[in-house]
């Protein structure tokens, strides 16, 4: 599983015109589901988005985890991050994983996440939605549960 994942002050999700899920400071994580994913990978990622420490501790240095820090964290959904780029000048999808079994990853993600305590938001798997966020810093990394 791949998680694009961005410090945030603020993070939403619209879909038809209505905020259906939001943060306040914490991460945003787009997550991309392949097809050689399985629960494990699913367990791992939440591991390393709980764990990863992108937030600063009192002396400015990135050594806080969104726990430590008490932020709040958005999961979207994201086929595309799955996408195959190697060649040519438009991506491919052989490697995404089934609707079916991206939604069972996604959710598992989005179970393991909730039960660490942190403050949780989804966004909806297949809709057509609009994310808006304020990165801080900017602060992104790509993380893979490999």
């Amino acid at each position: 599983m791949i998680a694009l994942i961005q410090r945030v002050t603020e993070a939403s999700v619209v879909i038809d015109a209505a905020v259906t899920a939001s943060i306040q400071a914490g991460m945003l994580a787009l997550i991309g589901v392949q097809r050689a994913d399985t629960r494990q990978s699913a367990d791992r990622l939440a591991e390393r988005l709980l764990g990863y420490r992108l937030f600063a501790d009192e002396a400015g240095k990135m050594n806080l985890d969104v726990r430590a820090s008490g932020g709040q964290i958005l999961l979207v959904p994201q086929f595309t991050l799955a996408a195959d780029t190697g060649k040519g000048r438009r991506p491919g999808f052989s490697t995404a994983a089934t609707p079916e079994q991206a939604i069972e990853l996604f959710n598992t993600l989005g179970s393991a996440v909730s039960g660490s305590g942190v403050p949780v938001a989804r966004g909806t798997f297949g809709a057509d939605m609009k994310v808006s966020l304020v990165n801080d810093g900017p602060v992104t990394f790509w993380l893979e549960s490999r």
